[in-house]
């Protein structure tokens, strides 16, 4: 599918969907299954593009993955029985896999090379790079290590006490990760705190751990065993049929197991500031992470202010943020964002061009945006940047808009959502 059309919504959205399992965490469970002493029995995982190609390089690490009825089995060989792989380990599109398999490689004593797709080879890789080699890591790559690929020759490393210029889950994940390898305790400190799905898969999996604030510390070289890995339905997956329902008259949509650690739920802060009608049912916990159903309905939204203490739990859900401004009355200001500058497209100025093209009066600004809302979209042809959240945010605009809206190249929306479309239909054809 090289285009998609998303026609005007003729009735609301109604129904129940499950969406992929959380991307974040379930990186995060190939790679530290592959470390756990054991079979780790892994559910509810995505299945898209980008987690794939994390489980790929795990299989090209030495690691067996086998495929149950529940999900994936993962025989991990623990902390050091990775072995070297033959050929180039190819991330495609995923920041957080080269990222965190950064860390675990270089704490290996072999030589690797991570690389991905055009997109990934630019993107800023010496956020990472700087701490690991202040661990001992012998890391080379383009432009002085500040671009993929990555050739990584394992050393012995040695604990830090690192102080992160941004908040960054990423950089925060790299180090944590590369500690498991180094001698004493390494440290982690942010500006403001992170998402920290990597704390509690360590700490569910019995590694030592400290949290205090905007600070981590994790005990070097202490082995864990393999346990069951449940993985939630992503928030991020999640926001655009929140969005979608809230700004369809007369939806009710209700979204089941959905991860919603607090660190992720912005998207649901947000929305009920803007004045959404959502609910939480059935909380619970699986696997260290709290879970829950999601119940959402339509209602009038209204414009609010989005500041730099909120980025970090919206970083992702910002384009549909933006689409859901320009529905609401009044103005939208997003300031602190400028890390949407740098991810698989610069988000700021994508999402500016696009909202404009259909009919958005909006503001660029360099951390943010500043959107008028409560106008009438209009249908145009829109480009997608190479970037899936992009291409989910204007599909769920041109729910809402005057004429059809066109999406040009949306094939990168199998990285991580690849059955987006027909769950869409599916909501509208429950209403028939």
């Amino acid at each position: 599918m090289s285009q998609l059309s998303i026609a005007p919504a003729i009735r609301p959205l109604r129904g129940t969907i499950t969406v992929p399992g959380d991307k974040s965490i379930t990186h995060r469970a190939f790679i530290l299954g592959a470390l756990a002493q054991g079979r780790t029995r892994i559910t509810g995982f995505s299945r898209g593009e980008d987690c794939l190609n994390t489980l790929g390089v795990v299989r090209a690490l030495g690691i067996d993955v086998q495929e149950i009825p529940e999900g994936l089995e993962v025989t991990g060989k623990g902390l050091w029985g990775l072995t070297e792989p033959t050929n180039v380990l190819d991330c495609g599109n995923s920041g957080t896999g080269l990222r965190l398999l950064a860390g675990v490689l270089a704490g290996q004593q072999f030589f690797s090379t991570l690389t991905g797709d055009a997109s990934l080879r630019s993107r800023p890789m010496g956020r990472i790079v700087k701490p690991l080699r202040h661990m001992g890591a012998d890391i080379n790559g383009r432009r002085g290590g500040d671009l993929a690929p990555l050739a990584v020759q394992g050393k012995a490393l040695h604990s830090v006490n690192y102080a992160s210029p941004v908040a960054s889950a990423q950089i925060k994940s790299c180090v944590l990760f590369a500690g498991l390898f180094a001698e004493g305790t390494t440290t982690v400190n942010e500006p403001l705190k992170s998402r920290d799905h990597t704390e509690r898969m360590l700490r569910y999996l019995g590694v030592p751990l400290r949290v205090e604030g905007c600070t981590v510390h994790i005990d070097g070289r202490q082995p864990f065993e393999a346990m069951p890995l449940s993985v939630p339905g992503d928030i991020s997956a999640a926001a655009f049929f929140l969005v979608a329902a809230s700004i369809v008259p007369d939806s009710e949509v209700f979204l089941n197991g959905i991860g919603l650690n607090p660190e992720r739920t912005g998207i649901v802060d947000v929305l009920l500031m803007m004045g959404a009608d959502i609910a939480i049912l059935n909380e619970r916990e699986e696997s260290g992470e709290p879970v829950g159903d999601l119940r959402v309905r339509a209602t009038r939204l209204t414009g609010t202010t989005i500041g730099a203490e909120l980025i970090p739990k919206t970083i992702d859900e910002l384009p549909i943020l933006c689409v859901a401004a320009a529905l609401a009355d009044g103005e939208t200001r997003i300031s602190g964002a400028q890390e949407l500058r740098v991810k698989e497209t610069d988000r700021i100025h994508a999402m500016a061009v696009e909202l404009a093209s259909i009919g958005v009066s909006v503001e660029e600004q360099p951390d943010g945006l500043v959107i008028q809302g409560g106008g009438v979209l209009q249908g145009a042809r829109c480009q997608s940047y190479g970037d899936h959240r992009v291409v989910m945010s204007l599909a769920i605009a041109g729910l809402v808009a005057k004429e059809p809206i066109v999406i040009e190249d949306v094939e990168c929306v199998e990285t991580s959502f690849p059955d987006f479309h027909s769950k869409l239909l599916d909501l509208l054809t429950n209403s028939k």
